[in-house]
């Protein structure tokens, strides 16, 4: 299968899926363009993890394909209140499991010419969400 190409500007929607907390966990990535065509979608097992570890690791993952692909404008948008929340700093990262998590996440955000961070209803999150069940059922 050939390699997608990316726009400059994508909308990335992100989950981890996790079944137990810990248990088997999975993440889930679907790419658009700002038109909202779906450009990319990826689904990654993990092993077994926490649901937040899972929803950090969609993160970095994400941000790792889009700089690997010349990104340069992300709208990163996740289900995942405490982790909008923690990119956006409202919220502390107390986790010592998650911090270097968060850390690489933030590092790699300062590849890019611009990232936004927006809390979307769970309802709106269904393809990432759907990927990241995908994988963890394969």
């Amino acid at each position: 299968m050939a390699a997608k190409i990316w726009p400059e500007t994508v909308v990335i929607y992100t989950d981890g899926a996790c079944r137990g907390n810990p248990g088997p966990s999975a993440v889930g990535i679907h790419v658009t363009d700002i038109e909202g065509n779906t450009v990319d979608e990826i689904g990654e097992v993990l092993g077994v993890q926490t649901n937040n570890f899972a929803e950090y690791t969609a993160v970095k993952r994400a941000f790792e394909i889009a700089f690997t692909q010349k990104v340069k404008h992300i709208t990163l948008r996740s289900d995942s209140q405490l982790l909008i929340r923690q990119m956006l700093g409202e919220y502390q990262v107390k986790s010592e499991s998650i911090r270097p998590l968060f850390m690489a996440c933030k590092k790699l955000t300062r590849q890019f010419q611009s990232v936004q961070f927006e809390h979307i209803r769970r309802e709106l999150n269904q393809e990432a969400d759907r990927l990241a069940n995908l994988a963890l059922d394969s």
